[in-house]
């Protein structure tokens, strides 16, 4: 346990004024004013991408969508403190990662929309698809980054959950293997305050970066609506990693404002006064009133602002309608790299299924 009080990491406060801390100042001291109006635009459009799909999900055209409102700065925050080789370890939310990794809107909603296994080609852009099963690339992303160091690559990898990702054994297991032979892997805990609907304090009662030091993995707090304290805790993380220091554990507290899917309904388990609380210290509220504050914001920037993310939103939208419905016998595609001899019974036995469906 730390021998003193410590504090979430916090450069920029709720109104938009500065922060002064010695520590995390320099990490984040090149960033200039087209970057802070970057940082505000891609949060911008990050929401923008969330409120459509989830649009897209309640009119029928998404079988599911997992909503990112409210952790915006948490994900634009971390994804640019990324080198372009660096890899990304997600789970099902960070579409605002996606994206600023190069993913094009076109591309977002193919699984989701239940017409493909994957959104995009994960090479392409060092960027895993989805993964549903909760805390698996805490192992995917040690291992990647541990093949790497072996392979002599000075890269570093990010595996991206949430709070109620740290209770599952995957987490506690890529911890252990990471520290033990260092492995150049970012931890990034998105703590959103709920798990579905358990509370984060049923998950530990003591902060989830502590967790970290029980494996002698540094850990730190920072506020994770706080875009340029997530960008330093982030690029310090991912500094240690490159040069050889090994895995570090970032929690970024953060609040999902939204329900945990569109399958859920956030109000049977919150209150609406915890709602508001954190609704005032909105991510992206907080990113412009900087912006005001120092100088960098007019009319014609916010303009800007909506015409990018206007575009970004009427390309998912239109790519998402469009989408073709796979051919029923592609459900046997690209489950192994070889042939499978039970997937190709399966497959016989669906042909002759949908054979005498139609006679």
């Amino acid at each position: 346990m730390p021998e003193k009080n410590t504090y979430p990491v916090q450069l920029m406060q709720p109104d938009g004024r500065r922060v002064f801390d010695r520590a995390h100042v320099p990490l984040v001291a090149d960033i200039d004013g087209d970057d802070l109006r970057t940082l505000f635009t891609d949060m911008t459009v990050a929401r923008r991408i969330d409120t459509e799909a989830t649009a897209l999900q309640r009119q029928g055209q998404l079988g599911l969508w997992p909503p990112l409102l409210g952790q915006e700065a948490a994900q634009i925050g971390s994804v640019h403190a990324l080198h372009p080789d660096d890899y990304v370890f997600c789970s099902y939310r960070e579409a605002g990662v996606a994206y600023v990794r190069g993913v094009p809107p076109e591309q977002l909603t193919r699984l989701w929309r239940g017409v493909a296994h994957s959104c995009w080609d994960a090479d392409a852009v060092k960027m895993t698809n989805p993964a549903i099963v909760v805390g698996a690339q805490g192992l995917h992303a040690t291992g990647y980054a541990y093949a790497a160091h072996l392979e002599g690559s000075e890269i570093a990898t990010i595996a991206y959950f949430g709070d109620g990702a740290t209770s599952q054994g995957d987490i506690a297991e890529a911890l252990g293997f990471a520290a033990t032979w260092g492995a150049p892997v970012v931890f990034f805990c998105q703590n959103n305050h709920w798990a579905i609907s358990a509370p984060v304090r049923t998950q530990s009662p003591t902060p989830l970066a502590n967790r970290a030091l029980g494996y002698g993995i540094p850990g730190v707090q920072v506020d994770g609506n706080d875009a340029l304290a997530v960008l330093a805790v982030t690029r310090q993380a991912v500094i240690r990693a490159r040069s050889g220091g090994g895995p570090s554990f970032i929690e970024a507290i953060t609040y999902r404002m939204g329900p945990h899917t569109t399958a859920d309904d956030p109000t049977r388990y919150r209150t609406a006064a915890e709602l508001e609380l954190w609704q005032r210290r909105d991510p992206i509220d907080r990113m412009r009133r900087l912006l005001e504050r120092e100088g960098l914001w007019d009319s014609a920037f916010e303009q800007q602002v909506t015409a990018v993310s206007d575009d970004v939103a009427k390309r998912l939208r239109s790519a998402t309608l469009a989408l073709p419905d796979p051919e029923p016998m592609e459900l046997f595609e690209h489950v192994y790299s070889t042939p499978h001899r039970l997937v190709e019974q399966e497959r016989r036995e669906y042909a002759d299924y949908l054979e005498g469906a139609r006679s």
